[in-house]
């Protein structure tokens, strides 16, 4: 007898979910854990102030149009002003960067609270200083994916740094430590 997957995730429960696909989330977790991401900071403007998150999942989507994606667990405490925001900002740290990549993951009033790392753009949104690169991205679409929603964002503006510092390796998260990358010779 086939299982009906609709009626045990809407059940909601992780545990549903587990008898769903037959792995559990732990699993789960600890093979995604063995890949490597780059780190990003998400920034937006919302009526209560700056909004920010540090982010893994980030994507290029399409070429044209510029397209990105990346994911917002619905328990997230950025959620509804994400929802509610018309453009963001996508910082694509440096490994100079570990420092603002875990201010971003603690609690949200502490991310905009030195306001030495960040300034706005003429559009409003906040944007971080010695990003090596950051896109300005007007939200194309919110689609709920499990107990994610996935954001597609279209790219308005690039911003690459040039100075020594900004061009340093790109950040990395793996199995739960920030890295950054090494050559490997051929």
């Amino acid at each position: 007898m086939a299982k009906n997957t609709d009626s045990v995730r809407a059940a909601g429960g992780e545990a549903e979910a587990e008898l769903a696909t037959g792995i559990s989330a732990e699993d789960y977790r600890a093979a995604l854990r063995r890949h490597p991401a780059g780190v990003t900071i998400v920034t937006l403007d919302s009526e209560a102030g700056p909004v920010g998150f540090t982010a893994t999942s980030f994507a290029s989507v399409s070429l044209n149009p510029p397209l990105v994606s990346f994911n917002i667990a619905h328990s997230s405490s950025s959620i509804g002003a994400l929802h509610s925001a018309d453009s963001l900002v996508i910082h694509l740290l440096g490994e100079h960067q570990q420092h603002l990549a875990q201010r971003f993951a603690r609690s949200a009033d502490q991310r905009f609270a030195d306001r030495s790392l960040w300034a706005r753009l003429d559009t409003g949104e906040p944007v971080l200083h010695g990003t090596p690169s950051w896109l300005r991205v007007t939200v194309d679409q919110l689609i709920p994916v499990g107990d994610h929603t996935l954001v597609i964002g279209l790219v308005t503006r690039v911003h690459a740094e040039d100075d020594d510092e900004s061009a340093a390796a790109p950040l990395l998260y793996h199995e739960g430590r920030y890295y950054r990358p090494t050559p490997l010779d051929n």
